[in-house]
């Protein structure tokens, strides 16, 4: 049953000829009155099959609404908080890629969709933690520099052996993925021997390689929907485990960690989703060349995915 202000919400996103595309960690409050949940990869592919709309309010963080903003340049993208930017997103600058570029000239360039666009502008393709894999196998070069997240780059090195992947930065992380641990994963299988333990790739290399699965968000949602299994553990952010929770009530979803909270998708709120569709803010705009240029590497994407 939806509250009086998600209704409120529901009847201006009629009348303002919007839609609302909500990221997997968003709060269950956000995803109800959201048109289209998803994964980063599912995010950009509705973002760019958006037809018939004036207005796309993004509840995510900064480099989501960047990314519809590049591929839907006629319509307006608004972001209910301005300030909710993604850290590890903010890691890898354009300036300090081009110094990696230039320190490895023969490498293609693989950046994950979780990069600002002026890095995406850099960028020879990019990928999702659903796609990295698939994606840096269709390329014909033996080096990828590979950036922001290490161990995204650690999960793709370990399934492609023929090609070195190269962090870039170094230490780039999720600060949310690397909060879990083996001592939770080892009680929790003590207590569920039945369970499922799925992870992220942005996980911590120890973790990935003692869980049951390691797959992006949108992977977890379609491995629970689709198992026997009734028991599942879930290693990323826990507002995936509320979706789950809400799409699979026939299954007991736990979350690996309580805490893993990404305080900035939680900016979102229904009071600011609200006050973007009237007053249509904070709006999110990318300079044309920069958006070209980025275009580019996420057409090549969608494409090879």
């Amino acid at each position: 049953m939806l509250n009086e202000l998600q209704n409120e919400i529901i009847a201006l996103k009629k009348d303002k000829n919007a839609i609302i595309l909500a990221h997997n960690y968003q709060t269950g409050d956000i995803q109800e009155i959201a048109d289209f949940i998803g994964d980063s990869l599912e995010l950009c592919i509705k973002a760019s099959e958006i037809e018939d709309t004036d207005l796309i309010v993004f509840c995510g963080v900064d480099f989501m609404a960047e990314t519809a903003a590049i591929l839907n340049p006629d319509k307006r993208i608004v972001l209910p908080d301005k300030n909710a930017g993604c850290p590890m997103a903010h890691m890898l600058t354009a300036d300090e890629l081009k110094t990696y570029k230039k320190r490895y000239p023969d490498a293609a360039v693989v950046l994950y969709v979780n990069t600002l666009a002026e890095a995406k502008a850099e960028a020879d393709i990019l990928c999702t933690s659903a796609n990295a894999v698939k994606i840096v196998e269709s390329l014909k070069e033996e080096r990828i520099l590979f950036g922001p997240d290490m161990n995204l780059a650690w999960f793709v090195s370990h399934q492609i052996k023929d090609k070195e992947i190269i962090p870039a930065p170094e230490g780039g992380h999720c600060y949310v993925h690397k909060m879990f641990n083996l001592g939770d994963l080892y009680f929790l299988r003590e207590k569920y021997p039945d369970g499922d333990i799925l992870v992220h790739p942005e996980c911590d290399p120890e973790v990935q390689e003692y869980a049951d699965y390691i797959l992006s968000t949108g992977g977890m949602m379609k491995h629970v929907a689709e198992s026997n299994k009734k028991i599942f553990i879930i290693g990323t952010e826990v507002d995936l485990v509320t979706r789950l929770k809400r799409e699979n009530p026939d299954k007991t979803i736990i979350p690996a960690l309580n805490d893993a909270i990404c305080e900035n998708m939680k900016l979102t709120t229904l009071n600011k989703v609200k006050n973007s569709l009237i007053n249509q803010e904070f709006e999110v705009k990318v300079p044309k060349d920069t958006a070209e240029k980025a275009k580019v590497a996420i057409d090549r994407m969608l494409k090879a995915s």
